[in-house]
């Protein structure tokens, strides 16, 4: 890490408390004009370091920015030994992960952004992300799966743990909308894509990249109008260190399931919280659209409808449509 990186990752261990430029200069063992640019440094970034006289520095405990350092703190488990990686803007996480998993980056890389520019959703959709109001976040993986079919858990491992994450972290009960949609209520907070590489020569699975993005806060003004009346986020109002909270208890939540020696062990969790079941839903493929019952899901997260003529169907992707 570099002075700056210390500098943070020691304030956001210690959010609140003060410290000397003397006691930063000889704990990072760097000059006091090293600390004071650093400081600066962070400012610019936008960090609330603030100052007192007497008292020297600390980063403003009531406030919410993301950083590596600040995720890092809350990681345990599983994810103690993924590598969190920040920054403010990317075109798309997913997208700047697939060049990274391309160079033989190893699994565990986590990249983080506090805005995206062409983030992007199923089905070729867009994904709002407003600078400072979300988590978008994308993580490489080398599971040791065989098929297609079961690299696709990942997604609906993700869809588990981001429920349980915005559970950890705030009042709210989250559900999942069959497949990847997260629901606080009736309005969607999260969406989920996972893209992965095979093998030309034996179709073996080379990486996935599992990109979550979750509406953290509702952005100044509110969502656009085009989606105003379908999304929600997690927290009402900005949350102290709420988006390096939920980035981090995602993360755990995640590398809980995809770490857990028995693969299949989440699936009730993810029954649990399907919020489709029992209600008739509208099954849409690229030539029509069909009226079903959604009757469960089943041992690999698909989901079995029953039409009304009595076949019965298990999807094993596609989308769907509900009214809440």
């Amino acid at each position: 890490m570099n002075t700056k990186e210390q500098l943070l990752a020691l304030f956001e261990q210690n959010r609140g408390t003060y410290f000397s430029g003397e006691t930063l200069a000889e704990q990072l063992q760097i000059s006091r004009t090293a600390v004071w640019k650093a400081v600066n440094a962070l400012r610019g970034d936008g960090y609330p370091i603030v100052a007192a006289q007497n008292k020297g520095y600390a980063l403003a405990p009531h406030s919410d920015i993301l950083s590596a350092a600040g995720v890092e703190k809350y990681l345990a488990g599983a994810a103690a030994d993924v590598s969190v990686h920040v920054i403010p803007t990317v075109d798309s996480t997913n997208t700047r992960v697939k060049e990274i998993a391309g160079s033989g980056e190893p699994e565990g890389y986590v990249l983080i952004a506090s805005q995206q520019t062409a983030g992007r959703g199923r089905r070729g959709h867009s994904f709002f992300s407003p600078e400072g109001t979300g988590v978008y976040l994308s993580i490489l993986l080398r599971p040791h799966y065989a098929s297609a079919e079961q690299a696709s858990a990942l997604t609906t491992m993700a869809a588990v743990a981001v429920c349980e994450a915005i559970e950890d972290v705030s009042d709210s009960r989250a559900q999942i909308k069959w497949v990847n949609d997260v629901f606080i209520g009736s309005r969607k907070v999260c969406g989920i894509l996972t893209e992965a590489s095979f093998s030309m020569e034996d179709g073996s699975l080379e990486y996935a990249v599992l990109g979550v993005g979750i509406n953290a806060v509702t952005p100044e003004g509110g969502f656009p109008e085009e989606i105003r009346d379908i999304a929600a986020a997690v927290f009402s109002e900005p949350a102290d260190d709420g988006k390096n909270r939920l980035a981090a208890a995602f993360l755990n939540r995640f590398m809980a399931i995809y770490t857990d020696p028995d693969p299949s062990a989440y699936v009730e969790r993810y029954r649990r919280r399907c919020m489709v079941i029992g209600r008739e839903v509208q099954v849409i493929s690229p030539t029509e659209m069909r009226t079903a019952l959604a009757l469960d899901v089943d041992s690999a997260c698909r989901l079995i409808v029953r039409f009304p003529d009595g076949h019965e169907e298990t999807l094993f992707s596609g989308e769907i449509r509900v009214k809440l």
